[in-house]
């Protein structure tokens, strides 16, 4: 074997080993997120589930101050199915957390917004959890939390 060719072959080895480390602590944190999803809920209203803390989520981010956002278009973002997030949204409604109401754009057509409850306890659950946040990546250095910032970003865009 070549110089050339072992130095390739250690280069694949070591490539190698780099993803598996990626994919175990990219596992670990899917575990977190998960289980944080969860609890994240459990804030908003006791019998949310982590299903539903998605949902909610994107139904604010998707309102942005504007008359609601559509359900079809909460189902395309979150990648689920249109009878699953139908189910949520029934929950969420059941739980006081959103409301339908009518489009001003298209009278046949209904938009899903927070209720004012639901806003309420929204709000208060990310006011904490960016607390806890802060809390943590406060320990950074600027460079560091910039890196991180740039390469999420970048295998948000790969892994879509």
């Amino acid at each position: 074997m070549s110089p050339t060719e072992s130095a390739a072959g250690l280069q694949v080895e070591r490539s190698e080993e780099l993803v598996a480390a990626i994919e175990q602590e990219l596992s670990a944190l899917f575990r977190r997120s998960r289980s944080a999803s969860l609890r994240l809920a459990r804030r908003v209203h006791p019998d949310m589930d982590a299903a539903g803390y998605a949902l909610i989520s994107q139904i604010e981010l998707g309102t942005g101050g504007g008359a609601g956002v559509r359900a079809s278009d909460v189902a395309q973002v979150l990648g689920l199915d249109k009878s699953t997030v139908s189910r949520g949204i029934t929950q969420l409604e059941n739980l006081g957390l959103i409301e339908r109401v009518g489009d001003p754009d298209d009278g046949r057509a209904r938009l899903l917004r927070l209720t004012t409850t639901g806003a309420e306890r929204f709000e208060a659950m990310r006011t904490q959890r960016q607390t806890e946040f802060r809390a943590i990546l406060d320990r950074w250095n600027p460079t560091d939390l910039a890196d991180l910032g740039r390469l999420l970003n970048r295998l948000n865009a790969d892994l879509g």
